[in-house]
C-alpha cells in the first residue's frame, strides 16, 4: 500500500502547477462543467489523497481551482473527494476516469433519503437530497441514506437512473448560484452501496476531507486580496493601503494555519482530525470575512461593479463559507479541547 501511495504521490508532483497552466488556457466564460471535464480529461483531478504524506500537495490544488472560480471548485471538490471515499472504503473501486462524480451528505431537510431494501451491494432508495452540487452534469453522486433500523449507508448512484428527479425550485441563491445546487428527489431509484454501515462517518478520512475545504475558501479569498493588491499599483491611497496591509497579515496566518494542518494530519493519519478540520475551518472562514471586509473598504464600489469576476467572488464567498456551521462547530471544537488533556496542558498552544 505504501508503495502505491508513493507512486501516486510522485505522480502528482507539480499538478497545481499544471492546473494553473490548464485553467490558464480556459476559454472565457466557457460552463464550470466544461472545464471540469476538460480537468478531467488532462488527469488533473487525480491529486494525493489527504492523509497519505502529501496532503498540503491537495490542498494546493483545490486553492488553485478556487482561485479561478467557486462554481467550478465545488464540482473539482467533490469529485476529488468522492474518489479518496471510494478509495478508502469501497471494496472494489470503479476505475471510469470519464466519470463526474460528487458527494452529497447534507441532511439539511426534513425529508431523508431512506433505503427502502438492501440485497447484497444493490439498495433501493427513496426520498429527497438537498444541496446537490452540480446535480444536472455529475454522472453518479455518493449519497448517505438512512435504512429502517436507523444505520447510515454511503450509496453511490447514476444520475441517469429510472425514478430520479431534480427539484431546482428551491435553489434561488444569487451567491453561488453557479453550483446549481438542486435538490434530487429518489423514488425507487436503484443504488450500489458503498462499504459497511457507518463507514462513510467512521472512516479516518471524513475529517481530512472536512479540513480541505478550507483550502477551497483560502483560495477564493486569496484571489480577491491579490485584485485588491494590483489596484493599489502605482497609487498612494493611504487608507486603501492600511486595508491592504491587513489582508496581507490575514492571508498569511490562514495560510500559515493550513500548512501546520496538513502537517498534522499527515503526521498522524490515524489520529482523529476533527478538532484539526474544525480549528481550520472556523480560522479560514474568519480569514475570508476579514478579506471581504477589508476589500471593500479598500476598493470601493466601483471594481465590485464594473468586474464581473471580481464582484461574483464576492457574492459568493460568504455563501461558500457558510458550509461551515459556526458557532455550532466552535461548541464542537471546545467540547473537544475540553476532553484533550493533553492540550489542557497548552502543549497544543506552545510557540
Amino acid at each position: 500500500m505504501a508503495t502505491l501511495v508513493d507512486e501516486n504521490n510522485r505522480k502528482t508532483d507539480g499538478v497545481e502547477q499544471r492546473i494553473a497552466m490548464r485553467l490558464r488556457d480556459a476559454d472565457v466564460g466557457a460552463p464550470v462543467a466544461e472545464v471540469m471535464r476538460d480537468l478531467m480529461a488532462a488527469g488533473l483531478d487525480h491529486i494525493p489523497l489527504p492523509g497519505h504524506g502529501a496532503t498540503l500537495k491537495r490542498w494546493q490544488a483545490l486553492e488553485r481551482v478556487a482561485r479561478h472560480d467557486l462554481g467550478l471548485v465545488k464540482l473539482y471538490e467533490g469529485h476529488t473527494d468522492a474518489l479518496a471515499i471510494l478509495q478508502e472504503i469501497d471494496v472494489h473501486p470503479p476505475s471510469s476516469a470519464a466519470t463526474l462524480r460528487a458527494v452529497w451528505a447534507s441532511e439539511a431537510r426534513a425529508e431523508p433519503m431512506t433505503i427502502r431494501s438492501v440485497e447484497g451491494t444493490r439498495a433501493i432508495i427513496g426520498g429527497r437530497k438537498s444541496w446537490c452540487s452540480g446535480a444536472r452534469v455529475v454522472d453518479e453522486g455518493l449519497m448517505t441514506a438512512v435504512d429502517p433500523t436507523g444505520k447510515r449507508w454511503l450509496v453511490a448512484v447514476k444520475l441517469s437512473a429510472a425514478g430520479i428527479t431534480i427539484d431546482e425550485t428551491r435553489w434561488n441563491a444569487v451567491g453561488m448560484r453557479g453550483s446549481a445546487s438542486f435538490d434530487v428527489v429518489c423514488d425507487g431509484v436503484d443504488a450500489r452501496v458503498v462499504g459497511a454501515s457507518g463507514a462513510y462517518l467512521e472512516r479516518r478520512g471524513f475529517w481530512h476531507g472536512g479540513a480541505g475545504i478550507a483550502a477551497c475558501w483560502f483560495g477564493a479569498a486569496a484571489s480577491i486580496g491579490a485584485r485588491v493588491r494590483d489596484l493599489q499599483r502605482g497609487r498612494d491611497d493611504v487608507h486603501a493601503l492600511a486595508h491592504l496591509g491587513a489582508i496581507d497579515a490575514t492571508l498569511a496566518s490562514g495560510a500559515a494555519l493550513l500548512r501546520e494542518a496538513a502537517a498534522a494530519i499527515d503526521l498522524a493519519p490515524g489520529r482523529d482530525a476533527m478538532r484539526i478540520a474544525l480549528r481550520a475551518r472556523g480560522a479560514v472562514s474568519d480569514v475570508c470575512e476579514g478579506v471581504i471586509h477589508h476589500a471593500m473598504r479598500a476598493i470601493g464600489a466601483g471594481p465590485l461593479c464594473n468586474e464581473a469576476d471580481l464582484a461574483q467572488r464576492v457574492a459568493d464567498l460568504p455563501i461558500f463559507i457558510r458550509q461551515s456551521r459556526a458557532e455550532h462547530d466552535q461548541v464542537a471544537q471546545a467540547r473537544a479541547l475540553l476532553a484533550d488533556e493533553r492540550e489542557m496542558r497548552d502543549v497544543g498552544w506552545a510557540l
